[in-house]
């Protein structure tokens, strides 16, 4: 046997990295996706429902709901849940996927705030223009860290026959 023939007896190196590679992305990019989408479930749609019954002619007074502490936040305006994302870092090395909400608001850290609990300054109109100031205390009200305990289970999953010999 020659050297040539032998070998076809041994793996392509290069080969095996990318196609590891390729798919560390892919089983990375649908955990990814997994976590995003039960972070996004999560977050409900907090209807404004009316509170006592108005007189004829009057706009009946609304409440927001507000979740409780330690539950999911709600959304009026789907902000939040429309904006948590997530990117899969290709590449050698140590490949990962980032998983969360874009900034909204550079002066309010609305995300985190919501995630971890913590003070931030909440600004109001009054009746008369003027700006209102306070800080608030906002107790937690995490959606990230529980969406991923209940996809962690399932990322293992992903990687399972991830690479396949292909002949």
């Amino acid at each position: 046997m020659s050297i040539g023939k032998s070998k076809d007896f041994f793996f392509d190196r290069e080969r095996v990295t990318r196609a590891m590679d390729a798919a560390t992305h892919k089983a990375l990019s649908k955990g990814g996706a997994f976590v995003m989408r039960g972070a996004r479930k999560s977050i409900k749609e907090g209807k404004v429902r009316p509170r006592g019954k108005a007189r004829e002619g009057e706009t009946p007074k609304v409440v927001q709901r507000v979740s409780l502490p330690g539950r999911p936040p709600y959304s009026r305006t789907g902000l939040l849940r429309d904006r948590i994302l997530f990117a899969a870092a290709p590449g050698t090395g140590s490949p990962s996927v980032l998983v969360g909400p874009e900034r909204i608001n550079k002066s309010s850290g609305a995300p985190e705030t919501l995630e971890f609990g913590g003070t931030t300054v909440i600004e109001r109109r009054s009746r008369t223009g003027k700006a209102e100031r306070r800080t608030v205390r906002i107790d937690a009200r995490p959606y990230m860290a529980p969406a991923l305990a209940r996809e962690a289970s399932k990322l293992p999953e992903q990687f399972r026959n991830a690479v396949v010999s292909r002949g």
